[in-house]
């Protein structure tokens, strides 16, 4: 089990069914009583979900949503995938297959941004950050969910850059462009390799193992819940950028459409 201040992923071990839809259950709960309103179900090692693991994906999915949070579901075989479309539960809670994501096309560089914005992040004003942040992406033709999760992207890149860089001089720029939103946050740091804290290589011992290997599941999460992940140093002077990408589909403009209208 991984988890940040809102973001909950749960490895499901093994099928989802009688055997544990009762542990998982409770795993949840008891986050989302204290604040966590992200939960990711890590299906990789599931082939089959049973009528109970169905209710449990629907009534958590439900209570996620009456609080303003998401659950989605990751790594999902075929077959669990077809029973899902025959559940109708693909219709209203995110779903992902298993395998890499397909690569981003490459930006035109003659292509303008449609807008831009960008602001000094105060460290000790995270949450205003992240705030501005949503309401910035708000703007966009990204659907809710998707907003959601470039949200808390964009929020572990923040921590991340206050946490182990230079807190003062952390930077947050949200670029909009016709086919996909970029959110960036740069930082006068030294900088870092972004292979750091993989669980498989974080043998060192210590504190700067721990803090290595709470980086590397922050940009675990990243990569979860953006469409693409660039870390690298900034092209003057001593940093690092963090560029998340979440593509524009044509469900995220119908998305964008009706909540234009709702409005």
């Amino acid at each position: 089990m991984t988890h940040s201040e809102d973001i909950l992923i749960v490895p499901v071990e093994g099928d989802l069914d009688v055997s544990c839809v009762g542990r998982v259950r409770a795993l949840i709960d008891e986050r989302v009583a204290v604040g966590c309103r992200r939960v990711i179900l890590n299906m990789a090692q599931a082939t089959y979900v049973d009528s109970l693991g169905m209710s449990l994906i629907f009534a958590e999915s439900r209570q996620l949503r009456e609080k303003g949070g998401l659950l989605s579901l990751v790594n999902v075989c075929d077959n669990v995938y077809r029973s899902l479309v025959i559940c109708r539960l693909v219709d209203f809670i995110p779903v992902t297959g298993g395998g890499p994501k397909p690569p981003i096309p490459a930006l035109d560089p003659s292509v303008r941004p449609e807008w831009h914005g960008t602001m000094r992040v105060d460290p000790a004003r995270l949450s205003e950050a992240r705030r501005r942040m949503k309401e910035l992406l708000g703007r966009t033709e990204l659907t809710a969910d998707e907003v959601f999760d470039l949200t808390l992207a964009g929020g572990e890149a923040l921590g991340n850059a206050v946490d182990h860089t230079c807190a003062e001089g952390v930077l947050l720029s949200v670029w909009v462009y016709p086919d996909r939103v970029v959110v960036e946050v740069t930082d006068c740091g030294e900088g870092f390799d972004p292979s750091d804290g993989d669980e498989e290589g974080a043998g060192d011992a210590g504190a700067c193992a721990s803090s290595s290997l709470e980086r590397g599941r922050g940009i675990k999460l990243m990569r979860m819940l953006a469409d693409s992940v660039e870390i690298g140093p900034k092209t003057s002077g001593e940093g690092t950028v963090v560029r998340l990408v979440k593509l524009i589909t044509p469900m995220s403009r119908q998305g964008g459409e009706l909540g234009s209208l709702a409005c």
